[in-house]
């Protein structure tokens, strides 16, 4: 594997940032790890990090890198800060950073395939509700989508109290419910006649404060018939738990259904 911080300026934000990739490469010479690639573009997963972190601590908190490496699969890690990804009222234009400028960016950067059957998104916690929204807002993109512990129902007004001047700053004074901020909104929006969400996983420990909101996220794809795949069982909010639930996501992920005839 090769692992790369590039710092870059963005156009969006107008400022400059950073994220961290990990890109495929063929070894065997490699003690205790063996790589693969392909070679033409590589699959690629967008992992997005939680509301405390970076684009460093997938790298820092789990063995990503070695667990993506026999799967050719390329990485790549935006850095957002506290902006659920979303383009802040009082902020910056962090939506239109990821979910426009990023996969430009980091596809011009590197060779990372440009078909949806070899594009994934995944993230914890605050990543895991930016992974939801980007994967239900852009479906023609992604053909999966993972939460880890997700924060998914921002809608729901207890939140809202529970951060008044962080969720102000993003989403200023009008509700989340009913836009296109909200996942129970997208869900229901969402066009399954055309069979074009993708994949959907949703894991979160029992001992989790967001359990509820994965609940309620369920509960909402169940009543307009949009499958998901879930893991419901013990773990709280910690590395420990997405360290494990990583791994199940990589190994969910529809890797091989995109690779060129």
């Amino acid at each position: 594997m090769a692992l790369l911080r590039c710092d870059f300026f963005s156009e969006a934000l107008a400022l400059s940032t950073s994220m961290t990739v990990i890109l495929p490469q063929e070894t065997t010479a490699q003690i205790g790890m063996t790589g693969a690639a392909r070679a033409e573009g590589h699959p690629t997963l967008y992992l997005l990090h939680g509301m405390s972190d970076d684009d460093t601590i997938w790298l820092r908190r789990t063995s990503i890198e070695r667990y993506v490496a026999p799967l050719g699969l390329a990485v790549v890690m935006p850095q957002v800060h506290r902006s659920f990804y979303a383009d802040e009222v009082y902020g910056n234009r962090y939506w239109t950073f990821l979910s426009q400028e990023l996969p430009e960016i980091a596809n011009r950067f590197f060779r990372l395939s440009q078909r949806r059957e070899d594009t994934f998104v995944a993230g914890l916690s605050m990543g895991g509700y930016g992974a939801l929204k980007w994967g239900l807002r852009h479906p023609e993109r992604f053909a999966a989508a993972a939460s880890l512990s997700g924060a998914l129902d921002m809608g729901d007004p207890e939140r809202l109290r529970n951060r008044p001047e962080m969720m102000n700053r993003v989403f200023g004074d009008r509700p989340v419910r009913g836009t296109d901020d909200d996942l129970l909104w997208l869900l229901d929006q969402a066009d399954t006649a055309a069979a074009s969400t993708p994949d959907l996983y949703v894991c979160c420990g029992t001992e989790d404060p967001l359990l509820k909101s994965n609940h309620t996220f369920l509960e909402t794809a169940r009543r307009n018939d949009i499958p998901v795949t879930t893991d419901f069982g013990p773990g709280a909010h910690e590395w420990g738990y997405w360290d494990r639930k990583i791994q199940d996501v990589l190994a969910w992920l529809p890797l091989g259904k995109g690779d060129p005839t």
